[in-house]
């Protein structure tokens, strides 16, 4: 359907602006129920009387703390114009269910998704047919009662005028739209007209075989029969509730119910009156929204609105209750849409959620699906520590059983985060952050298990998150600086170089080492900004070193470099681009790559540090030892440097030296020299290490025996006496 915008000189108004698809959606809403409306409105007028609920309704969609609840004042809204018909609501609810998002949806300031704007739609008809019936409900039964009281106030004069006054009383007691009833005090039934009658399965014996106070259902709220003994005691004048009753046939009527006492001239209570307007298709109409509304569309789950409802329950303060979660998520369940699309991927969703509503079928437990292929399981009771764990072994049981998808058999594995305690002591989501950060625990381990939680995993991994988030801020903040460790000959005991490492003073944490944020910023990508950092301010150090100090100062400098940099394009260029600006030679820079980074590293990845390694830079292999790499691999890298781990050496900061260790340092030393290869020790942190590793022929060394990493002008202060 294609409604041109009307213009109306309001910025935005615009047909693809966001008030000229306002005024589209109003166009089609006054469109659809301006026939069933009684108005003195032209349709123009109409359409402009209902644009401020279409702008109402649009802030209830894109509010960033959604509730729906306003949108019972659009449906009251729409009584007061007096679209009062029946056809009014349905109509409302189909031009919202089909336009409001398609016209509405782009319209607020976050964007929503598809799901999350289609769940809030459904939710808001919800309200707006609760509004619109509760005030129709209200307007209708104030005009029967008063009708009534009119009929029976007539009645009373009968002496005066009894035969006009018995037309009158007859003419609307019988053609009510609404079932009216009369009855004594004792509840015996008096009177009931041809809708009430018609109400009840259209027999009218049936109704008059009960007293009033013998229609007693099992769902009537605790206070519809204090309010009914109020009233025939003349405690009370009136009451309203919402009463389900029995028909002949046995199924449920529903009905908004109004009862009246009814006084004599005296004053003495007499008789009472009750209005009952039948409602039980809008129950059921509610009943359908709150179902859409609360439960996922493709598996019939609960859904999160009302897991969490749940969860908030099962959390509240109880003496002696405590509560279990499971948290699923499938494993590779990406590569099966991926490979087979999403539609396969929707029918094994379908068939997981079969399989978990049947491992929690107990009292007290129930399995909702968060989305995606995200699911939970919660039991609650006084004992859930050993329950909760059951629960977690059926699911894994219940999925172990291959699916049968299109031909195929698909083994569905899942990871588990398991979260118990309590009642009254988190709050819900602080439970699911725990199960999700356990869940993920669980697949990290290797999936297909399940995991319970632990308070100081929990501290760690939202302590990894924050520094996560804070990452990129802090570079630009400045909070990085970097530390120098010398590298020392090891014949002469000469500050040979020294190797930069990065620390982060983060606000809160204090200074952190490379080993907790490094992992994170390869993880982010940041890595590459940060390592280019880290190069400038390393090389324009050394290029410092090399102008103000001529005395044997440091002539080299390492610098260390992570796979993601290995990659990055422009590794090469950058590097070129801050020596040529810092003016340091191509020979005082070494960059050091990990071994495990160059396991069976082909020709392309090879192809930048041979670019490097023949404009000068020295290319050396990091924590040598530690990759299980074959050592015939070193002839075709192109190194100048090895850095044998120090895993090597530890064996030897005592007297006598493991001899075990003693071969393969020899071994090594020996392989690398034979391929022009310095050696360089990391670790070292005694002497008798370091005199054992001179003896077998390493290079260079560093560690604690010679200096703890340090700010660059302890460089040349360092006491070297006894490197030698």
């Amino acid at each position: 359907m294609s409604i041109p915008a009307q213009s109306s000189g309001v910025p935005g108004a615009e047909p693809d602006g966001p008030e000229g698809r306002l005024r589209r959606f109003a166009t089609i809403w006054s469109r659809a129920i301006f026939p069933s409306t009684a108005t003195s409105l032209t349709r123009p007028e109409f359409e402009e009387h209902l644009l401020p609920m279409a702008r109402r309704l649009n802030e209830i969609l894109h509010a960033r703390v959604f509730d729906a609840a306003p949108a019972n004042a659009v449906g009251a809204s729409l009584v007061a114009a007096h679209c009062t018909d029946p056809d009014a609501l349905s109509s409302t609810l189909g031009v919202v269910d089909s336009y409001l998002v398609l016209y509405c949806g782009g319209n607020g300031p976050v964007e929503l998704s598809t799901e999350d704007s289609r769940a809030r739609c459904a939710r808001i008809q919800h309200a707006l047919a609760g509004g619109f019936t509760q005030a129709l409900r209200e307007r209708t039964l104030a005009e029967q009662e008063a009708i009534a009281r009119s009929a029976l106030t007539a009645r009373s004069h009968a002496e005066q005028a009894l035969h006009a006054t018995e037309a009158r009383f007859r003419a609307v007691f019988k053609d009510a739209a609404v079932g009216i009833g009369i009855a004594d005090l004792d509840g015996n039934i008096l009177e009931i007209n041809d809708t009430l009658t018609k109400m009840f399965g259209g027999l009218e014996n049936h109704v008059r075989s009960h007293k009033v106070n013998e229609w007693v259902h099992p769902e009537d709220s605790p206070h519809v029969w204090k309010y009914y003994d109020e009233l025939v005691r003349g405690e009370r004048e009136h009451y309203s509730v919402e009463k389900p009753f029995y028909r002949n046939d046995g199924t449920v009527l529903w009905t908004n119910l109004a009862v009246s006492l009814l006084r004599d001239t005296e004053g003495r209570p007499e008789y009472q009156l009750a209005l009952m307007e039948d409602t039980t298709e809008r129950r059921l109409l509610n009943l359908r929204l709150r179902y859409e509304a609360t439960h996922d569309a493709l598996t019939g789950l609960p859904n999160r609105t009302l897991f969490f409802e749940r969860l908030e329950k099962a959390l509240a303060p109880r003496q002696g209750m405590r509560f279990g979660l499971c948290y699923l998520d499938l494993d590779g369940f990406k590569a099966i849409n991926d490979s087979l699309g999403h539609a396969a991927g929707d029918r094994l969703l379908v068939e997981v959620a079969d399989r978990l509503q049947s491992c929690a079928t107990a009292p007290g437990e129930m399995v909702a699906r968060l989305g995606g292929d995200e699911f939970v399981a919660l039991t609650t009771g006084p004992d859930t520590e050993d329950e909760v764990h059951e629960l977690a072994g059926r699911i894994l049981l219940a999925l172990a059983t291959p699916i049968r998808l299109d031909g195929r058999e698909l083994t569905v594995r899942g990871s588990i985060g398991v979260v118990e305690g309590p009642s009254g002591e988190r709050t819900g989501a602080e439970v699911l952050r725990s199960a999700d950060i356990t869940m993920y625990r669980a697949k990290a381990a290797g999936g297909n298990r399940f995991a319970l939680a632990d308070a100081e995993a929990d501290a760690r991994a939202i302590t990894r998150h924050g520094l996560t988030t804070a990452l990129p801020a802090a570079l630009d903040r400045g909070e990085f600086f970097i530390e120098y460790q010398p590298l020392v000959h090891l014949g002469d005991g000469s500050v040979h170089g020294a190797e930069a490492l990065v620390r982060w003073c983060h606000p809160q944490h204090g200074v952190l080492g490379p080993d907790r944020f490094i992992p994170l910023a390869e993880h982010t990508g940041l890595i590459v900004p940060l390592g280019r950092w880290v190069l400038e301010e390393s090389v324009r150090q050394a290029n410092f070193w090399q102008e103000r100090h001529t005395d044997g100062g440091p002539l080299r400098i390492n610098v260390n470099l992570s796979p993601t940099q290995l990659h990055h394009p422009s590794l090469v260029a950058e590097t070129v681009d801050v020596l040529e600006r810092s003016g340091l030679e191509p020979g005082a820079l070494c960059l050091e790559v990990t071994e495990s980074a160059l396991i069976g590293a082909d020709d392309d990845l090879l192809k930048p540090l041979r670019q490097l390694a023949e404009m000068g830079v020295d290319i050396a292999l990091d924590d040598f030892g530690t990759g299980y790499s074959n050592l015939a691999n070193l002839r075709r890298l192109p190194v100048s440097v090895l850095k044998l781990d120090r895993s090597f050496t530890q064996g030897m900061q005592h007297h006598p030296a493991d001899p075990v260790d003693l071969k393969i340092v020899e071994g090594i030393v020996s392989l690398a020299h034979s391929l022009d290869l310095a050696v360089t020790v990391e670790g070292v942190e005694t002497r008798a290490q370091a005199e054992q590793l001179r003896q077998l022929g390493c290079d260079t060394a560093q560690g604690w025996y010679y200096a703890r990493p340090g700010a660059p002008d302890r460089i040349h202060s360092l006491l070297l006496a006894d490197a030698v």
